[in-house]
């Protein structure tokens, strides 16, 4: 019955405990496994475990007898906790009528809860919150509760004091969801309508869709059509995750679980789409969410050149399971042949190159990451940059546009000082400064996205010991004095160290990468002539020494015009040698360049 289903969703801060509650309920319930039991249980991915992170949302429908004696279906999706993949808990959200929030006793309210549970209030969600790590000795429940109070207004009296580790207060969770999260609506007998809350390949069975139904009813052999791409196409099978997959005869009002309808490609089947029934569909589609769009870019190139199909090959594959990132072809005079890669952000770029290297066996060069510009030519031509070397001649630009990101920042107000001089120095705008209570302050500021994509987290962790936390979201794109600064090897640029940057940063950043590069590269026959230049202006030079040879080692005396005939036969090999000779960068250099001028 509709009445007996509940779906909730667990959010919170990356490490507040979201995957060991939903271990605890498993195990409540039933569910965990005795053979292959592990921690983090619906975290498939190994690179999950190793890491302490979620990185793909998971469903999981989970049995469970209330005290009114009444069987529950309860549809738990554990979500990441991460800035970088907020996209999949807003899919989450859109499945569900409530949410957990967890909220760490020690830590407190964080930047990425503030984020999370704003998401959930925004889809007026029912959320219950719950301090988890009540267990530890440093743990301070009443001042968490009294945080949710004052900053989400949500009641201190209904907080939940809870130790998943310990699986205190696990029952008491329970009862909560039962009690507090209302039933879904919809009618079973109305025109089929459900969201395609995600979807990912299965090599056996084409493209398996995460579905919330939201009225009708799913069952195999109905023919369906999905609203976005049109395409039509008859369900295989239905099921749901208990953990492991479960078919099932049908899904009907109110119901989340997985279907199979025999398509192979996982662009027809788009994330936020609406399923209908082909011969009776429903009058409009469900809004949906926002759409994912990649804000971070670099370049991915195979150490070995022979590897690049392996490398395209094993991007077609990623790509299958991670809609979020993009990817096309590109080539370097530096680098050779390798792909232009669209990212949600830092993370989510080291997540997806540790799984080519892991998962494919690759061996790969990350280059400089990059925002997404627009660039404003002087006869009002707008053209979307997504690397240093799309952005036209310096006299055809009128301006540059650069993203803006709201930043949350929580600090203690033991190191609030540091914090500030940091956000001054990545040029950021200050919005709002208040107090949640006597030790912790929330900062809001407006940042340029270029001033935090590279090491803007480990910098703030740094000057905070580790204490405070960091969210954002995407604003607009604004003017900003941007230049592209290149840096040019005898001559010839090197179009993967480029970068678009601050004009006032723009010579000291030149004249660190230089020199950082002089260090580098190793002593050819030939000296190798080091450049930063903006346009055809060179802002800083640095030169690497040539090996010399003694050629005048064998001889021993006689005329000095031996000696210099010598030598200037030499010199002008040098001269000839430069000409044709090739300096090889190694790969230390375009990662140094990812720290210079911080």
């Amino acid at each position: 019955m509709k009445n007996d289903i509940r779906n909730f969703s667990i959010i919170a801060h990356i490490d507040h405990g979201k995957s060991t509650l939903a271990d605890r309920l498993l195990e409540a319930t039933g569910l965990m496994p005795e053979r292959g039991r592990r921690d983090q249980y619906l975290d498939r991915m190994e690179l999950e475990r190793e890491r302490g992170i979620t990185i793909k949302a998971q469903m999981v429908r989970l049995p469970y007898e209330a005290a009114d004696g009444e069987t529950y279906q309860l549809n738990l999706i554990d979500t990441p906790g991460h800035v970088d993949f907020s996209y999949e808990v807003s899919r989450s959200l859109a499945a569900c009528e409530g949410a957990l929030l967890v909220v760490d006793a020690v830590q407190g309210i964080e930047a990425q809860t503030l984020a999370n549970a704003t998401l959930a209030l925004e889809q007026d969600l029912v959320i219950i919150p719950v301090i988890n790590k009540i267990d530890l000795e440093q743990a301070e429940p009443d001042r968490a509760a009294s945080q949710i109070e004052l900053v989400l207004g949500l009641p201190s009296t209904e907080c939940l004091l809870v130790s998943a580790k310990e699986s205190i207060g696990i029952e008491e969770v329970f009862e909560a969801v039962v009690r507090r999260i209302p039933p879904p609506g919809g009618s079973p007998t109305a025109p089929l309508r459900a969201l395609l809350v995600d979807s990912w390949y299965d090599p056996y069975q084409g493209v398996v869709m995460l579905v919330r139904v939201v009225d009708g009813t799913l069952r195999p052999g109905l023919s369906i059509r999905l609203f976005a791409t049109g395409r039509q196409t008859e369900v295989d099978q239905v099921g749901t995750f208990a953990p492991e997959p479960e078919k099932l005869g049908a899904l009907t009002a109110g119901e989340v679980g997985w279907c199979t309808a025999g398509i192979k490609d996982l662009r027809d089947a788009t994330v936020g789409d609406t399923i209908t029934e082909a011969a009776r569909p429903c009058a409009e589609p469900l809004t949906g969410y926002k759409p994912v769009k990649p804000m971070v870019f670099c370049g991915l190139y195979p150490i070995d050149p022979d590897a690049y199909e392996l490398l395209r090959a094993s991007l077609e594959r990623l790509h299958l399971n991670d809609s979020a990132f993009v990817y096309q072809p590109e080539v370097s005079p530096a680098l050779g042949f390798g792909f232009r890669c669209g990212f949600l952000g830092l993370l989510h770029m080291e997540i997806v190159q540790e799984r080519l290297e892991r998962e494919f066996g690759l061996e790969l060069l990350a280059t400089q990451p990059n925002v997404l510009h627009e660039a404003v030519t002087t006869d009002g031509e707008r053209l979307r940059v997504e690397m240093p070397s799309q952005l036209p001649p310096p006299q055809r630009i009128d301006r540059i546009e650069e993203p803006i990101v709201l930043a949350t920042v929580l600090v203690p107000a033991e190191h609030l000082g540091p914090v500030l001089a940091l956000l001054q120095e990545r040029r950021g705008h200050q919005r709002r400064m208040e107090y949640l209570d006597a030790r912790t302050v929330s900062l809001l500021y407006e940042l340029p996205l270029n001033e935090i994509v590279v090491d803007f987290y480990d910098r703030l962790k740094s000057v905070s010991r580790g204490y405070a936390s960091f969210d954002y979201e995407v604003l607009e794109l604004r003017p900003a004095p941007l230049v592209k600064l290149d840096i040019l090897v005898n001559d010839e640029p090197v179009d993967a160290l480029s970068v678009i940057i601050n004009k006032d940063r723009a010579y000291q950043t030149g004249k660190a990468l230089v020199e950082q590069l002089r260090r580098l590269i190793p002593r050819q026959l030939f000296e190798v002539v080091l450049q930063a230049a903006i346009g055809g202006r060179v802002i800083a030079r640095e030169s690497v020494k040539p090996l010399r040879k003694n050629v005048i080692a064998k001889l021993y005396g006689g005329d000095v015009t031996r000696k210099r005939k010598l030598l200037e036969k030499q010199k002008a090999g040098k001269k000839r040698m430069k000409k044709v000779g090739r300096v090889e960068i190694p790969q230390e250099a375009f990662r140094a360049i990812l720290s210079v001028g911080r």
